[in-house]
């Protein structure tokens, strides 16, 4: 999830002003969790009764999707550099990512499924991060929402290539009326519906998503690439859902993923006036409405009103163990689904069981899975984040003095 879960170079836990945002995407972090933890402690007819009232799973996503559409362009805009900006996002992203896949197989003993069934593919897939609108399952359940922060990543670089990384109002409301106006007249699975397209899409998504980020990272043909990521908005209008393994249920849900997170970016830009609030508003408030079209107005406006009280307590301090929890929700986020399948395997039917044991093994699991976090922040995204500033840094100065100022800038 995203940067919603990835956080910048440098951390966002350093700049106090930037709190608020990590207290909110560990408070996401945490509802997903306990979201996932629920049928076991509450039992399955206690947690579909609260399901039925609000989505607090895709109530946690949205917040993640906010908070990414909020930094991510801020992140690329500081750094003003597309080099710089997606060396920061691999060294971020991928190394946990990869962790998770490692410590999926060595505790189930054996490949997941769908690396098992459509090996090529899904190999494929998941180098990109876009197996959700391939219609395949990531190897751990929560990698969908990186196919869509992938596509975030990319069309956001595209339009600061060609310089239109400003208009993100029209973005934002344009996804959305394109989502809710065209509807079900949108294909959800043009290029990947069968077996032998699907491989083919996946390998040639990998080809443009290679040549993208090897464009950006060394200054050449920036613009046809940044054309190129742009681009990827129509991979979600027309393939978001071609199996039934596609988390998102539409493609038009798809498209609103997309106006969500940019939505974000706009509440960045109102805020620093780069866009007028006569414009910023009401582009906000029409994302608000679509997004009624593919989630229940309850978690559409729990979603509003969350991430409007964080904005509003902005400035004032954030209490250290929520912005402890933010640096820790990117792995939390995609590890704690594997702990919980270790805990099934220890304790079964534990949503049987007395409620005093399901109030334990509850807690011991966010307990075990905040451990785990910790260390997967400790020892792999920390080194990897280090590693990936003096990499960044190195080539800077290796730049400047062979005097390519700016090369990697647009």
């Amino acid at each position: 999830m995203t940067d919603t879960l990835i956080r910048q170079d440098p951390p966002l836990e350093t700049t106090t002003r930037l709190g608020w945002l990590d207290a909110l995407r560990g408070y996401a972090a945490l509802v997903v969790v306990l979201f996932h933890l629920s049928p076991s402690v509450l039992g399955p007819d206690r947690h579909l009764t609260i399901f039925h009232m609000i989505d607090l799973g895709r109530y946690g996503v949205l917040l993640f999707f906010l908070v990414s559409g909020y930094v991510i362009p801020m992140s690329l805009e500081r750094h003003g550099s597309l080099r710089r900006f997606w060396i920061s996002r691999l060294f971020r992203i991928y190394p946990a990512y990869l962790l998770a896949i490692v410590v999926l197989i060595v505790s189930a003993g054996r490949l997941p499924p769908v690396l098992r069934e459509e090996t090529v593919s899904s190999v494929l897939a998941h180098a990109t991060m876009l197996s959700d609108p391939l219609g395949l399952r990531g190897a751990v359940r929560p990698f969908w929402t990186l196919s869509y922060e992938m596509v975030f990543y990319l069309v956001v670089a595209g339009l600061f290539a060609w310089r239109l990384h400003r208009h993100s109002a029209l973005w934002a409301a344009g996804l959305a009326a394109t989502a809710v106006l065209a509807g079900r007249a949108l294909p959800d699975g043009l290029f990947s519906a069968g077996f032998q397209p699907r491989r083919i899409t996946a390998a040639v998504l990998l080809i443009l998503v290679a040549g993208c980020v090897t464009a950006f990272l060394t200054g050449k043909s920036v613009r046809i690439a940044g054309a190129v990521g742009i681009g990827f908005v129509f991979l979600v209008a027309v393939n978001a859902h071609p199996t039934a393994d596609s988390t998102v249920a539409s493609s038009q849900q798809g498209l609103l993923l997309l106006a969500v997170m940019f939505a974000g970016t706009v509440v960045y830009r109102t805020q620093h006036r780069q866009i007028d609030r006569r414009v910023g508003v009401p582009s906000l408030l029409f994302v608000a409405v679509c997004l009624t079209a593919s989630i229940s107005w309850t978690t559409a406006a729990a979603v509003a009103a969350t991430f409007a009280a964080a904005f509003a307590l902005r400035e004032h301090r954030t209490p250290r163990v929520l912005v402890r929890l933010g640096t820790l929700s990117y792995s939390l986020y995609l590890l704690h689904v594997i702990v919980l399948t270790a805990f099934a395997r220890l304790i079964p039917d534990l949503a049987d069981r007395p409620a005093e044991v399901r109030l334990l093994a509850g807690l011991s699991f966010v307990a075990t899975a905040l451990g785990v976090a910790a260390m997967s922040y400790r020892f792999v995204e920390q080194p990897a984040q280090r590693l990936g500033r003096r990499i960044g840094t190195q080539r800077a100065m290796a730049r400047t003095g062979r005097g390519e100022f700016g090369s990697g800038s647009v």
